[in-house]
């Protein structure tokens, strides 16, 4: 072990390292380009998880949600970056039910600039730092599933409760 990495905090490696984890996944969206399946359904395709299922922050000290996550609950420990991605720039920018619990540190809509016009490619994503125990939902809205395209029932809300323990 080096002097300079002793010196490092474990809260900054998690940190750094959860960072990274986010980094890299925004790499490998960026070369995906649009990937959205048949003209204009989201991708991926939405989950249609159970709401009794439970999640935890990844090893790195972050959690990455997409629509898969969708009507679960994930566990995080205070100081733990949440990262919500939502393929397709029909979604609003994912919000915390409650700041003071998970506060947003960033985030908004990007298209892809090689998506064909009315397939809504690219992502909403916001990343947040859970601050104090307490639980929140996170949520999102579209009312659109392609160009002019209405969601179909269950499709247009994201809602993920987050507990903070």
């Amino acid at each position: 072990m080096s002097a300079s990495s002793a010196r490092t905090s474990p809260a900054r490696r998690a940190l750094r390292a959860g960072l990274a984890t986010v980094a890299a996944a925004a790499a490998a969206g960026a070369l995906g380009g649009c990937s959205s399946g048949p003209a204009g359904s989201p991708s991926p395709p939405p989950s249609h998880a159970p709401a009794s299922s439970s999640s935890s922050a990844s090893a790195t000290g972050a959690a990455v949600l997409d629509e898969r996550a969708r009507g679960t609950t994930v566990r995080v420990a205070p100081g733990t970056l949440v990262v919500v991605r939502l393929h397709g720039a029909y979604w609003s920018t994912p919000a915390s039910s409650n700041p003071r619990v998970l506060t947003p540190i960033g985030g908004g809509t990007s298209a892809s600039a090689t998506c064909p016009p009315g397939r809504g490619c690219g992502t909403s994503s916001v990343r947040f730092t859970a601050l104090r125990p307490g639980a929140v939902h996170i949520t999102a809205r579209r009312d659109s599933c392609g160009e002019a395209m209405r969601c179909p029932p269950g499709q247009g809300r994201y809602d993920v409760t987050v507990t903070v323990t």
